[in-house]
């Protein structure tokens, strides 16, 4: 019976403790802060026997897109087009990304962003040291895709050699530029020069992809049956230059080369279904190609390149 009693009696007291309990203030618990916008900084997954890292070397906002891609477009046709797509037609996001090939016998890096900390902190947060890279390629001398080579510590990949094309560094080497004398020039002793078809590696072939600059290379990657492009800057924007690829873009230093150059790399990628990164497309920038009515749509990869294994 006590225990009975005393069971009750705790009921009896809990109960008439809850319209106290419920008129107390809630505890005040201090608002989480904001995190601010943030992307991973690597995207890794197998091509045959090969590993394909894609490094996110940077990212920026800018304004008035016009400015550098349809430069011939009215502003209403742009307009439109970005309408049709969700975009604005006033800022676009800018993305800078190298990619990394480990062949299993050789790390390979395909150009180095804007600057040396960029690069270094992308391959950080991917496992790698500058150290590891055995091979960069310039694809080429665009201040966004030499400024990595080195800074104030000196050379970022101190034990690797450097590939490049011929028509491309024979036109820099002529050229009186700042970025070009300082970052590729005192590299010039580790540097192996090659033409379109020529080979960095057992499975990388180079592609002549001219018109963005006078020798502006694409790389084909192959390994175990499985093909990847590396496109560079063929293409810029993956709305402007692929839906519009005769549209003119501010940085191609020959328009015309450029806008062909891109119509026939995009309608090879097309018709074999080739994945592809651009060094400028949304992070991870890789994806696939459709061919339209009057030009291209960028289809971003989903799953399908984690079903490699």
């Amino acid at each position: 019976m006590s225990t009975f009693r005393l069971s009750r009696r705790t009921a009896l007291f809990a109960g008439a403790s809850l319209p106290f309990a419920a008129a107390l203030p809630p505890m005040a618990h201090a608002a989480a802060e904001m995190k601010g916008s943030a992307l991973p900084l690597f995207n890794r997954f197998k091509l045959g026997d090969f590993e394909v890292t894609a490094l996110l070397a940077g990212t920026r906002t800018t304004e008035k897109p016009q400015e550098t891609f349809g430069l011939d477009a009215t502003p209403e046709d742009f307009a439109a087009l970005a309408a049709a797509n969700f975009l604005p037609a006033d800022k676009t996001q800018n993305f800078f990304t190298p990619t990394l090939i480990n062949t299993g016998s050789e790390l390979v890096l395909f150009d180095t962003g804007l600057a040396p900390e960029g690069i270094t902190a992308a391959l950080a947060a991917a496992g790698y040291s500058p150290d590891q890279v055995d091979v960069v390629v310039l694809t080429h001398m665009h201040g966004d895709h030499i400024g990595g080579l080195s800074g104030e510590a000196g050379p970022t990949f101190a034990k690797a050699r450097y590939v490049t094309g011929s028509v491309e560094h024979n036109h820099w080497s002529g050229a009186a530029n700042e970025g070009f004398d300082g970052k590729v020039k005192p590299l010039n002793d580790k540097m192996t020069m090659l033409e379109g078809g020529g080979t960095v590696a057992p499975g990388i072939t180079a592609l002549e992809a001219f018109g963005h600059s006078p020798g502006h290379m694409a790389y084909m990657i192959e390994s175990g049956g499985q093909r990847l492009a590396i496109t560079a800057d063929t293409v810029n924007h993956y709305v402007f230059s692929m839906q519009r690829p005769d549209w003119e873009v501010r940085f191609d230093m020959d328009k015309a080369a450029g806008a062909a150059t891109r119509k026939t790399l995009l309608g090879m990628l097309a018709a074999d279904r080739i994945p592809f990164i651009g060094y400028h497309m949304p992070f991870p920038a890789l994806g696939f190609v459709e061919a339209q009515a009057e030009g291209f749509r960028f289809v971003p990869v989903s799953y399908q390149m984690l079903l490699n294994g």
